[in-house]
């Protein structure tokens, strides 16, 4: 057994270098997408982006397996991103599903007879000692009950998963370096003004807990099955609470084909295009019909089933990470979801407004704008098939409406995390299933569905809608009248005293303070190259020198020329 010294020692190391990484990209992004930029190097950013992304992604992954616990879940969040992650990045961390190391199986009997207070031969008919899955909290074993057990549960054959040795170290040493990075980039204003970091690392720190404790996986099991009881469509494994603690979790085997084994599906009769839609729609069910949803769907965590007659059901597992939406927060997603559907970016903006995503302050007409044109040029198109889009159409698209989307007013409200995630992972399986996967397809039938569902029915909407049209019509004469009486009036008019020589002022101070950014930009980016590249680097660094100078010394020459 390892020392409480070496523990805290190996816990230290692993601080240090998450932390060593998570900065060395933070500045490596800041330096290529936010300053070379900014001084008309677009292009040398751009130049080398994939194969950055690449290293990045390659790098993660080597320390992902190597570190274990919330790094892998880390990687797998972003292995699914495969709606907005360019293609070289996901596939460099798709590994990370399956790809972690299996603990010795001594430690883990040690581990699974002190909690269950017997010997693995008495709690069990037979147990396994290969795993037949290793993850990043813990492993899991093919094992068999006693016949007194079997009888009392109506199945024999069971899984039993079993928490990894020290996990609870490692998760409180994760959680530090997240909360430390989490606090680092809130102190970047376009960061803070949108997202409350540090709120979401303690959101994810919770979650992350309540994983590690498998009684509470247990509960929620049983909760998921309860919700989707006397549906088809899904099943649930059933639990054995006389061989389950909070540290080892025994319920019945429920395996079958592995959700992105597509060889598999094809070679059982089964359609993954028919797949996808049907986990798509499950998962809508569970966000926004009833409210507690997996958070973990990931393919490892979700098994088709053939069924004997033909046809299939989803098997879910892993009921560790499950996420709960208050019913006005359902409400809210249930409102956003039908103009998402109708491509109707007004009424979109205005749900986002209610659903706390845009701040109270903000002005939306822009955002509209940004809306309604994503959706005349792009809405109805999968997300795969954006990589077929001109690049040159992205470019345009970007040079008009890019510094709006910039200044985009977003915030993340609470309770979002795991939505997001949840979005995440299913628009990315589905796209694994069906490359043609269109999510737009997908919210269609559903939002209408809601529609229905809404008090006063279709009908009742359209009466709100036409009443809301009307009230407009009827206040736009008065509205105009207003707006003719005040031009006649002259009150438009804009009175500016001393503006031009505020403007010449204000303009001295921006451009000495673009000096001094792009200063400091030379002088870090000199420091990053000259490991790789020293001729670079050292010239960055050189060059540096003239725009301190301006800095420095604009606004001495600046009052001279008054």
């Amino acid at each position: 057994m390892t020392s409480p010294a070496v523990s805290a020692r190996k816990g230290r190391v692993r601080y240090r270098r998450i932390l060593r990484f998570a900065t060395r990209y933070m500045v490596q992004n800041w330096w290529f997408e936010l300053v070379l930029p900014r001084v008309g190097l677009s292009s040398l950013a751009a130049r080398g982006r994939t194969n950055r992304w690449r290293r990045m992604a390659r790098n993660f992954h080597r320390l992902a397996t190597d570190l274990g616990g919330l790094m892998i879940k880390v990687g797998q969040f972003l292995s699914t991103r495969l709606d907005v992650l360019p293609p070289e990045v996901t596939r460099e961390l798709e590994g990370l599903q399956d790809e972690v190391n299996p603990e010795r199986f001594d430690a883990i009997r040690a581990l699974a007879e002190a909690e269950l207070g017997l010997k693995l031969e008495d709690a069990y008919a037979s147990f396994d000692p290969i795993p037949m899955a290793a993850a990043s909290l813990g492993q899991v074993h093919r094992a068999t009950l006693t016949a007194d057990a079997a009888a009392d549960t109506g199945w024999a054959n069971v899984v039993v998963k079993v928490q990894r040795p020290g996990i609870e170290m490692i998760v409180g040493v994760d959680l530090a370096a997240i909360r430390r990075v989490a606090r680092a980039l809130s102190r970047v204003k376009i960061i803070s003004s949108r997202v409350d970091l540090p709120a979401l690392a303690e959101e994810f720190a919770g979650t992350s807990l309540e994983e590690i404790d498998y009684l509470h996986e247990a509960q929620n099991a049983d909760r998921f099955a309860e919700q989707f009881a006397g549906d088809p469509r899904v099943r649930v494994p059933g639990i054995a609470w006389e061989r389950t603690t909070r540290r080892v979790l025994t319920l019945e085997d429920v395996s079958a084909i592995k959700i992105n084994d597509l060889d598999a599906l094809r070679a059982a009769g089964i359609d993954p295009s028919h797949v996808a839609t049907e986990f798509a729609t499950v998962m809508f069910d569970q966000l926004f019909v009833h409210g507690f949803f997996h958070g973990d769907a990931h393919p490892g965590n979700i098994f088709v089933t053939p069924l004997p007659g033909g046809g299939y059901t989803l098997t879910f597992v892993d009921f560790g990470m499950m996420g709960e939406i208050p019913a006005d927060l359902r409400r809210g997603l249930q409102q956003a979801l039908i103009p998402l559907a109708a491509r109707d970016g007004r009424r979109l903006v205005a749900s986002m407004r209610d659903l706390g995503v845009l701040l109270p302050s903000a002005d939306t007409r822009e955002l509209e704008k940004v809306m309604n044109a994503l959706f005349a040029r792009f809405g109805g198109i999968a997300f795969t098939a954006l990589q077929q889009v001109d690049p040159r159409e992205m470019l345009k698209f970007a040079e008009e409406f890019g510094e709006t989307v910039r200044n985009l007013p977003f915030q993340l409200p609470e309770n979002f995390l795991l939505v997001i995630r949840a979005s995440s992972l299913t628009s990315g399986l589905s796209s694994t299933l069906d490359p043609d996967f269109n999510i737009w397809n997908a919210v269609e039938p559903y939002a209408a569905k809601l529609l229905l569902d809404e008090r006063g029915g279709v009908i009742g909407s359209f009466a709100r809608e036409a009443a809301s049209i009307v009230g407009i019509t009827i206040g736009l004469p008065r509205r105009l009248d207003d707006l003719a009486t005040r031009l006649d009036n002259g009150d438009l008019e804009v009175n500016t005293p001393k503006l031009d020589l505020r403007l010449r002022r204000i303009e001295r101070l921006i451009a000495r303070a673009v000096s001094a950014i792009v200063f400091a930009g030379l002088l870090v980016g000199g420091i990053l190259l000259r490991p790789t590249d020293v001729v670079l680097g050292t010239v960055f660094m050189s060059v540096s020198g003239l725009p301190l100078l301006h800095a420095v010394f604009g606004g001495l020459f600046g009052r001279r020329s008054r």
